[in-house]
């Protein structure tokens, strides 16, 4: 059995008009859908704003500016039928590149070369069946006025 531990991750929630960029996700085990802005772990020796912009680059090659942290979350959650704990450092930013925002939605990949395609939802989008993770990023992002 794989070692439980807990993993430290940073998100980055870009923002245009209402609406935020995620990543749509499925759970065939609960077959459940649910959605969560881009990034990923952070690695050894690196700060969680070194991660957020390395996993930006890197899933989406895109760069990034006025970064800043909006708070922390932890994440207790089971996905694929498997406990998982999450410290989770929640950053907002914006593109460099502003033609960005006129995409509705954006391919890229993981680190494994998976493509994936991220887009952008409004907060209707979000519901229980479908909802938006970390537990307590809507209330979050609601709290700074980025969801509504």
């Amino acid at each position: 059995m794989a070692e439980q531990r807990i993993r430290a991750l940073a998100l980055c929630v870009f923002h245009h008009q209402g609406k935020i960029l995620v990543n749509r996700f499925h759970d065939p085990v609960a077959d459940k859908s649910f959605y969560r802005p881009i990034g990923g772990g952070i690695e050894f020796g690196e700060t969680s704003r070194e991660a957020i912009v390395r996993e930006v680059q890197e899933e989406l090659g895109l760069s990034m500016k006025d970064l800043r942290l909006l708070g922390t979350l932890e994440s207790l959650f089971v996905y694929n039928g498997k406990p998982g704990h999450e410290i989770v450092q929640v950053y907002d930013a914006r593109f460099e590149d502003a033609q960005v925002y006129e995409q509705l939605q954006i391919d890229g990949h993981e680190s494994d070369g998976a493509p994936f395609t991220v887009s952008w939802q409004d907060s209707s989008s979000f519901t229980e069946q479908s909802p938006l993770v970390p537990v307590g990023l809507a209330a979050l992002l609601e709290s700074v006025k980025m969801l509504g």
